[in-house]
């Protein structure tokens, strides 16, 4: 609402440059007829200072909280409002729609939406850490979910909010007309606890803006005793007394402790919040990871969301799946794929990919006494309390006196009145003006016989002037008594009274006059709001914990999964699938309608496999990631960023440590290390560079020490292995030349190409099918041996004529 309203104005005020344009109001502008005392301000200096005016109201009646009791006008007139409907906190509920109503008529003209969604905001103890409303029905969830509307809900203050509150009837703070000046409301509250930090606050304003986490106010109390106590104390003193945020929500902070002490130093800083989690054994040597606290403003929804599809695009692989059994309390569920998982492992990944750890800005800006926009430090904003209290202190201590003085002068009169009972009753019996009369009588000569005789010794001198005449008050007071009070044990009540509040009296001018005993006071009623609502109260106690973010090294995926054998089956559309066990690779499979089998091997769980594809990228994939085999199984495509003019070269088990060689089909090759192609990313790696109408082709292990290529023309051609260069990346060298020719449209054709390649040992020779159904061993190959790069001779007897080796 607030970026909406700014945008309102903006926008207003340049339509108003535009208009001011065509009028011609600008800086040099004039009316002729105008006389000079109506000359119209600038238009510059009018829209500067308008806009000031507004960015003050912004930052003053709106965005930031006051250091003194930490509330926003929209807060503290909505506590105010809920006082005056005598909304305590052991009596009844109201409907939510009549406070906002209240609110809205009598001291905050904005939107009722608005001042609802603050007030359920006070109501709601996954944010406020210290509610200060207490709401009967739906006021949301920390899932996300809004309240529901306001006719529907009920709402009354808190012991906290009326702690806020206290005192707000003895003169304790200034108070100001509302905006239609009918009503008056209160600058300010007089706060017995540092609201401020104690539910912390957040806000924008036009240039500056706010983010004070909550703090445990057990400790929030200790550290201004200790303020009270030593008022040179330095910021990291305080730090023995307030360690760090405590959010309504829990969590552990593993932010360093001397980040924690910049941050209160300097008002500006972070806190890395992480969830609490615990393992819990299922049995079988099976476990679970349980998140029972997640980070503050986090959504248990979206955060749910978020773990899911981390699932769903495996960049969580360790992850199997994520269950939300929460009820009251945070249960969200974390299954690993399987029980060699390291546990922390499995944490510090989800740390770093989803929302279970956040960081928490902050920004200690707030208003100086209610004026002045500050960024403090810990210390300043606890010492803007201290001093509010004893200010508050001081008022209520006058006002006090001020009731003690009027009842003391009203005690002396009745005092006189029983003293001259008969007196007065024939005053008030004959006299047409009683009130005059009584006040013109002399009453000194009576006082005197009085003591002479013993009947009374007043505690102090006595109200009545010199000549021992009655003032109005007393005397307006003595016409109004009851009759009944004319008794000689209601004289004794009052002059115990009087004594009893002379006592008083001293004692508050005491405390005025002594700032040590300013103080003192002030510590007792923070003890008295510590035993409150301090640790020993249930909920009082610290929610977040503190630790150290360990970072734990990453292990290789293949020591978490169980090794267990399963089949890779891919079909030639590329949908891919894993069986368990190894099945006979001869065994009859299903595939979708005009599909059929490509790639069939044993591999297991543990195993990552390599992707080759004609666009000469390698990507890599998990074998344990694979679907099951009781499907057809998903494509490939949707795992790895293959795209679909893209074909698949070759399916392969990563080993460590061996040679693969690729060529494409303009018979460019080499051999590079299978370390070297594993892809870290769906977007797999880039070994062979192809281009144009060339495509990679071949992908083979070396298993020998000679290479066998035959070209599209039957061109065969063999060679040592060590002639092709061993690269990581690139075009690689000439394998077998291949003549060219002009096509039908002009344009140099390949007269062959490549059409296969293999490796083997020379002196065990080379074999292949024949078309009969037999294997050809041809172990003398000397009259193919050749040059790398050249075009080689007519394949041997028998070879096959597809031109593939197998």
């Amino acid at each position: 609402m607030l970026f909406q309203s700014a945008k309102t104005r903006r926008n207003r005020l340049f339509r108003g440059i535009g208009l001011a344009t065509q009028l011609g109001m600008t800086d040099d502008a004039e009316d002729p007829d105008t006389e000079p005392a109506a000359i119209a301000e600038p238009l510059r200096r009018a829209l500067g200072e308008r806009y000031l005016q507004y960015a003050l109201s912004t930052i003053m009646h709106r965005a930031l909280p006051d250091a003194r009791d930490g509330l926003k006008p929209v807060h503290r007139r909505i506590l105010y409002a809920m006082r005056e409907l005598r909304l305590t906190a052991t009596g009844a509920f109201r409907k939510s729609a009549k406070i906002s109503g209240d609110v809205m008529g009598n001291y905050h003209p904005h939107g009722d939406a608005a001042i609802y969604d603050a007030m359920a905001r006070l109501a709601q103890d996954f944010v406020i850490r210290y509610p200060l409303v207490d709401g009967q029905g739906n006021f949301g969830n920390i899932d996300g979910d809004n309240p529901a509307a306001s006719r529907y809900t009920e709402a009354r203050l808190t012991s906290a909010s009326e702690a806020l509150l206290e005192g707000l009837a003895e003169d304790s703070v200034n108070f100001r007309e509302n905006y239609d000046g009918t009503l008056t409301e209160p600058e300010v509250l007089p706060a017995s606890f540092p609201n401020l930090l104690a539910n912390g606050a957040s806000g924008i304003a036009v240039g500056m803006a706010t983010n004070i986490p909550p703090h445990n106010l057990d400790e929030l109390i200790q550290a201004c005793l200790h303020l009270i106590k030593t008022p040179d104390a330095r910021d990291e003193t305080l730090l023995n007394y307030i360690p760090g945020p405590d959010f309504p929500t829990g969590g552990v902070i593993v932010e360093p402790p001397e980040n924690i002490a910049d941050a209160y130093r300097t008002g500006r800083g972070a806190f890395r919040l992480r969830s609490r989690w615990e393992i819990e054994e299922i049995g079988r040597g099976q476990w679970q990871v349980v998140v029972t606290e997640i980070p503050y403003q986090v959504q248990k929804s979206r955060l749910i969301e978020k773990i899911a599809e981390l699932i769903q695009s495996k960049k969580v692989p360790i992850l199997a799946d994520v269950r939300d059994e929460s009820a009251e309390d945070i249960r969200i569920v974390l299954e690993p794929r399987s029980r060699n998982v390291d546990a922390d492992v499995l944490m510090n990944m989800l740390f770093r990919n989803s929302d279970l750890e956040t960081r928490f800005s902050m920004n200690m800006n707030v208003l100086i006494d209610g004026r002045t926009p500050k960024v403090c430090s810990l210390k300043e904003v606890l010492r803007a309390f201290l001093d509010h209290r004893r200010e508050v202190l001081v008022r209520r201590s006058e006002h006090r006196m001020e009731k003690i003085d009027h009842r003391l002068e009203v005690l002396e009169g009745f005092i006189i009145a029983f003293l001259n009972l008969d007196r007065v009753i024939d005053i008030i019996r004959y006299d047409d003006a009683p009130k005059d009369a009584l006040m013109r009588e002399r009453w000194g000569q009576e006082f005197a016989r009085a003591m002479s005789e013993g009947d009374y010794v007043p505690p102090a001198p006595l109200a009545p002037d010199e000549e021992g005449t009655l003032s109005e008050v007393q005397a307006e007071a003595i016409l109004n008594m009851r009759l009944r009070s004319l008794r000689k044990l209601e004289e004794l009540e009052l002059v115990a009274e009087q004594e009893k509040l002379m006592e008083e009296r001293a004692n508050l001018q005491d405390l005025l006059d002594d700032e040590a005993l300013q103080w003192g006071r002030i510590g007792e009623e923070l003890r008295e709001v510590r035993a409150k609502f301090g640790k020993k109260v249930a909920g009082g106690e610290r929610r977040t914990g503190f630790s150290q973010a360990v970072e734990v090294a990453e292990v290789p995926l293949e020591a978490m999964i169980d090794k267990e054998p399963i089949t890779v089956v891919c079909s030639k559309m590329g949908w891919i699938r894993a069986m368990k066990g190894h099945i006979s690779l001869d065994q009859e499979l299903k595939f979708k309608d005009g599909d059929e089998g490509r790639f069939l091997f044993h591999a297991e769980t543990t195993d990552r496999l390599l992707v080759f594809g004609s666009n000469g990228r390698f990507y890599t994939l998990s074998a344990s990631q694979l679907p099951g085999g009781r499907g057809m199984g998903e494509p490939l495509r949707l795992m790895v960023d293959l795209p679909n003019e893209v074909e698949i070269v070759d399916l392969m088990i990563h080993r460590s440590g061996q040679r693969l060689l690729v060529a494409s089909s303009a018979g460019d090759g080499f051999v590079v290390p299978s370390d070297e192609v594993l892809a870290q990313t769906r977007a797999g790696k880039q070994v062979l560079n192809v281009k144009g109408e060339v495509s990679a082709v071949i992908c083979k292990p070396v298993e020998g020490d000679h290479v066998a290529v035959i070209s599209k023309n039957r061109k065969f051609l063999i060679f040592p292995v060590e002639e092709l260069p061993e690269m990581t990346r690139g075009k690689g060298v000439r394998i077998q030349k291949y003549n060219q020719s002009r096509g039908r449209q002009g344009m140099l054709e390949l007269d062959g190409g490549l059409s296969d390649l293999t490796t083997f040992n020379a002196e065990l020779g080379l074999k292949w099918s024949m078309p009969n159904g037999q294997t050809r061993h041809e172990k003398d190959l000397s009259p193919y041996i050749g040059k790398r790069a050249s075009v080689g001779k007519n394949p041997p007897y028998g070879f096959p004529r597809d031109n593939k080796f197998t």
